[in-house]
């Protein structure tokens, strides 16, 4: 089967199409005929070997597909690796069939993406009625979802930033209240301008580095800052407690591996996500289909931050 294989770390230029054997099904796990593959930001940084959990070479990356079971169902599958091929294996209980009205990429937009916008909001943040809420890098994958189910769990101002116009625009048009420039100089100020003259209660934070500082400086008493990503690859400035209790806020960290096979946390909010979907109460973005030859680019896009939304590599072609 085709494949895409890294057999060192780096950049994009280490992933590279090969011909493997075809996986076998293991005890607990169904073979998908993959169709589709999810690229997420995550990937760039296994690609790197810099994801909070270590990767061991050789390795096909990619943590979710959509595809045909061997007894017909069409499934989207959350897996570890393996996901940049033509035939997966998967655990059966991480394999989810997909509605009809959801398509391949809407699939794979909610079980990485998805899940974690839901969690985020509902398990780290518990977002009450009326809450205010910034939602970085609103036009991504996850950003893009967050906004919606903000808004739809019940948030009194929604707050999006983003690199560019077209990006502010689309945050918008998706639901936020309000949306500003990305950036660390001055975002403080922005944020608290942008909430009416008041301090966000929750903020949703990837980006890290001096975003992170301004995200959490920016922050109401008891006010919860969810950190679930580090774009910039750069750290933040250490949390010290006495400056979380001198304002009643908090920090809270996000990994969506650590609701896997918890219960409650995995099948129940997909089978949420997947019905808002088929009846169009939420809609993910699609911001871009690579083929396979193609997934450097679609890295390079997704690092140079040139995208909007979910991208998926097609596997058939």
């Amino acid at each position: 089967m085709r494949a895409i294989q890294i057999t060192e770390f780096g950049g994009p230029e280490v992933l590279r199409q090969v011909e493997l054997p075809e996986p076998v099904a293991g005890p607990g796990q169904v073979l998908v005929r993959v169709d589709s593959a999810g690229v997420n930001y995550a990937d760039t940084h296994t690609v790197e070997n810099s994801y909070l959990s270590k990767t061991t070479l050789p390795l096909v990356p990619g943590g979710e597909v959509v595809g045909r079971t061997p007894d017909g169902r069409r499934v989207v599958a959350l897996m570890d690796n393996g996901g940049y091929a033509q035939q997966a294996a998967v655990q059966e209980y991480l394999a989810h069939e997909v509605p009809d009205g959801v398509t391949d990429g809407q699939a794979l937009a909610l079980v990485v993406q998805g899940l974690t916008a839901w969690h985020l909001l509902r398990t780290s943040a518990r977002i009450a009625g009326g809450e205010s809420v910034v939602v970085h890098a609103a036009a991504g994958g996850t950003g893009s979802l967050a906004v919606q189910l903000a808004k739809a769990f019940g948030a009194g101002r929604v707050i999006a930033t983003a690199s560019s116009k077209e990006k502010r625009e689309l945050a918008l048009e998706l639901g936020a209240d309000v949306a500003v420039e990305v950036g660390a100089e001055g975002m403080k100020e922005r944020l608290v301008e942008a909430n009416g003259g008041k301090k966000p209660d929750i903020v949703l934070e990837m980006t890290g580095g001096p975003v992170f500082d301004a995200s959490l400086a920016a922050l109401a008493p008891f006010g919860r800052l969810v950190t679930y990503g580090m774009a910039s690859r750069v750290p933040p400035t250490p949390v010290q407690a006495a400056a979380l209790m001198g304002r009643s806020r908090a920090v809270v960290g996000f990994w969506l591996m650590h609701c896997l096979g918890r219960p409650g946390m995995y099948r129940e909010p997909m089978a949420e996500l997947l019905a808002m979907t088929a009846e169009g109460r939420l809609k993910p973005q699609v911001g871009g289909v690579y083929p396979l030859t193609e997934v450097a680019r679609a890295h390079e896009d997704l690092r140079a931050r040139r995208t909007y939304g979910k991208l998926i590599l097609d596997v058939t072609v």
